[in-house]
């Protein structure tokens, strides 16, 4: 173990360059990195929520609308296969968590539960590997009950989380925040963490927004004045700023689903230079939208967003080419922001900001220099330390500290990770991590020497026998680190990178780099007894 071939001994010194290298963006001044080629000046540390600042939101699913919205979509189902089966009924009401029918004849029960069960479907996994229906469909007299299961229950909840969480990753993307963090925390709730934002104002609106859109017919023998609407319609409000009218009769079903937008951009009408947001069908909504157009030509086909009517254009003529345009007063901002919502899609259910708190840049530099002086301070006692016990290779172990942390820097930002307090914190447990490596070969080579072995023969023997146990403790630590970073969010998932990179950094320097700086001193002096 204590002999290094040249190519060896580069390839060493080549690696501590490297991360020296890719380390100092870190620390140079913005004109400077303006200078330098962008992919070299990129390769920075970002700075988490707690050290640069910006804003923390914890957004809760609105779970009711998510059941409701199920519950809804029953009920033209329910109608067509009651009237397949010639089931007669009196009412068909659809609640919170549940669709009611009441039977005109009580003894159709039978035929009811069967057809009504058809609208079911298979959720979940059992050990056979089959879906458990989603529906439970009672009888009670002559009142037919149709309810989500609870394992539906529980997969329409996972869904909505899931979908929401994709969803808001690309709404704030579309932003341009760097690093956000967005995790799931709890059953129902959204973690949001935007390094940098000091006014999530706007933020807040276009995650608050469910950006739900439909194009629907417009019922133009119904008067939105009376306040009473036709069966199969629905009186909604326009959009802030509709110049034409306040309310519309639209009908409820939806003839294009906004979820067949593939693009959606913000521009300016060429003739009136109004701002106006172009958005773009895919093949399966172009298609549905050119028949929709051909059929209904001279009919207002009302734009819906969210149950808000922004525009009801009147079709002149079939539109087939996918593309359209959206107008209703916007400003600048404002056909931007629903662009950007229409590009990521429609949330599941609307998200309501249950907790919010801005960390100002202020405090973030504060928590900077106090982790800063934490490390420098620990640094510095275990280089007192190591070198008051061990002398000369005391020295040697604390300049291979030094290079830990330079590597681990400079892998942080290779991968563009994001340092938070827990991260330096991180950093400051490496240190100690770390120097163990060296104590126990140290310790080693002293027992050795004290049995009276040679020089060379204790520098060997202590490399080759704390090895092992080195590996063991280093590895039980990356283990768990690993388990932190799989069941942990956010700031604890980077105490465990920092953490793991510590580790691995520390087995190059405690027994590569320190050997290679031992042998050399070994060779050039030969000396007769070990500064242990």
């Amino acid at each position: 173990m204590l002999y290094f071939s040249r190519w060896k001994i580069y390839l060493i010194l080549a690696t501590c360059l490297a991360g020296f290298i890719l380390m100092l963006p870190n620390f140079l001044g913005r004109d400077t990195l303006a200078a330098l080629p962008s992919w070299y000046a990129n390769t920075r540390v970002s700075l988490g929520l707690d050290l640069r600042g910006g804003s923390h939101l914890l957004l809760e699913v609105d779970m009711a609308t998510v059941i409701r919205d199920r519950v809804e979509g029953l009920v033209d189902g329910a109608r067509q296969q009651l009237r397949t089966a010639n089931v007669g009924y009196t009412a068909l009401n659809a609640g919170e968590r549940s669709l009611t029918v009441q039977l005109r004849d009580p003894a159709q029960a039978d035929e009811s539960v069967k057809a009504l069960r058809q609208l079911s479907s298979p959720v979940g996994r059992t050990a056979l590997g089959v879906g458990q229906p989603d529906l439970d469909v009672t009888v009670n007299g002559g009142t037919v009950t149709v309810a989500l299961s609870e394992v539906a229950l529980r997969d329409r909840a996972t869904q909505a989380i899931e979908q929401s969480i994709e969803i808001v990753r690309r709404r704030i993307d579309e932003t341009g925040v760097n690093e956000p963090t967005i995790a799931r925390q709890g059953n129902d709730r959204i973690l949001v963490q935007l390094p940098g934002v000091e006014d999530p104002d706007r933020i807040k609106r276009l995650l608050g927004t469910t950006a739900k859109m439909t194009f629907r017919l417009v019922d133009v023998n119904a008067d939105p004045n009376t306040g009473r609407a036709p069966p199969g319609s629905e009186i909604l409000p326009s959009a802030e700023g509709d110049r034409y009218q306040s309310k519309y009769v639209i009908r409820k079903k939806v003839e294009v689903d906004g979820a067949t937008l593939q693009n959606a951009s913000a521009g300016t009408n060429p003739q009136t230079g109004e701002w106006v947001v172009n958005f773009e069908f895919n093949t399966a909504g172009a298609n549905r939208f050119a028949e929709v157009t051909k059929q209904n030509v001279g009919r207002p086909f009302a734009i819906v967003l969210d149950n808000k009517v922004i525009s009801a254009p009147v079709i002149r003529e079939p539109i087939t080419g996918g593309r359209g345009q959206i107008s209703g007063n916007f400003t600048a901002a404002n056909a931007n922001d629903l662009a950007v919502l229409l590009r990521a899609g429609a949330l599941p259910a609307p998200l309501k900001v249950i907790e919010e708190r801005t960390v100002g840049p202020d405090l973030g530099a504060d928590s900077i220099r106090a982790g800063l002086t934490a490390v420098v301070v620990g640094f510095l006692m275990v280089c007192v330390y190591m070198i008051a016990c061990y002398g000369l290779f005391g020295a040697f172990a604390c300049f291979a500290l030094l290079v830990n942390i330079v590597l681990t820097i400079a892998a942080l930002s290779l991968l563009h990770a994001t340092l938070t307090l827990p991260g330096i914190a991180g950093i400051l447990l490496t240190l100690g991590l770390a120097v163990d490596a060296n104590i126990l070969i140290n310790e080693r080579i002293r027992e050795e020497t004290k049995k009276g072995r040679g020089v060379f023969a204790s520098m060997e023997a202590g490399f080759s026998r704390a090895y092992s146990t080195i590996v063991d403790s280093n590895l039980t630590t990356a283990i768990k680190m690993a388990l932190l970073f799989v069941f942990g969010t956010g700031t604890i998932k980077g105490f465990a990178v920092t953490i793991t990179f510590g580790i691995l950094i520390s087995m190059f320097t405690a027994t590569v780099l320190v050997r290679l700086m031992m042998v050399t001193w070994l060779r050039r002096t030969r000396p007769a007894v070990l500064p242990v």
